[in-house]
C-alpha cells in the first residue's frame, strides 16, 4: 500500500491528511509537497490527520519531526488529529506528544490553533 497526501491551506492553518504507509518510501514526496506550501509563506500552523494512516516507520517520525521543527521556527505548533492506536502508541514511545499537541479531530485541532470551524 502506498501512502495517499491531501494537502488543503485554511486561513494560515495546512492541513495534512494521511492516508496509507509512510514508510521510507514514501517520505521524500511528503517533504517535497509540504515544503513547497511552506516556502509560500502563507502558513503557521499544521494540523496532521492521521485517521486512514496505516502503518509509519521511523522515517515517517524523521519527517513529521522536520516539518515540527520547520514550523515550530516561524512561531507556529502542529497538532496530530483522529490518530488511531498503533500510530498513537509509536507517538507515545517516541516523546513525540511531548512538543506536539492530540486532538480529537480536525475541527478541535483547528479551535486550539484559534481557528473557526
Amino acid at each position: 500500500m502506498s501512502l495517499s497526501v491531501e494537502l488543503t491551506v485554511r486561513e494560515s492553518v495546512l492541513c495534512i491528511r494521511l492516508s496509507g504507509e509512510l514508510d521510507h518510501h514514501s517520505t521524500d514526496e511528503l517533504r517535497a509537497r509540504v515544503n513547497e506550501i511552506l516556502e509560500e509563506g502563507k502558513v503557521k500552523h499544521i494540523i496532521l490527520n492521521l485517521g486512514n494512516l496505516m502503518f509509519m516507520d521511523s522515517s515517517g517520525l524523521g519527517v513529521i519531526l522536520g516539518r515540527y521543527k520547520q514550523i515550530k521556527q516561524l512561531g507556529g505548533e502542529m497538532v496530530v488529529c483522529s490518530i488511531s492506536p498503533a500510530i498513537q502508541r509509536l507517538f507515545d514511545m517516541s516523546g513525540l506528544f511531548k512538543i506536539v499537541r492530540l486532538a480529537e479531530n480536525e475541527d478541535e485541532a483547528l479551535q486550539t490553533l484559534g481557528v473557526a470551524s
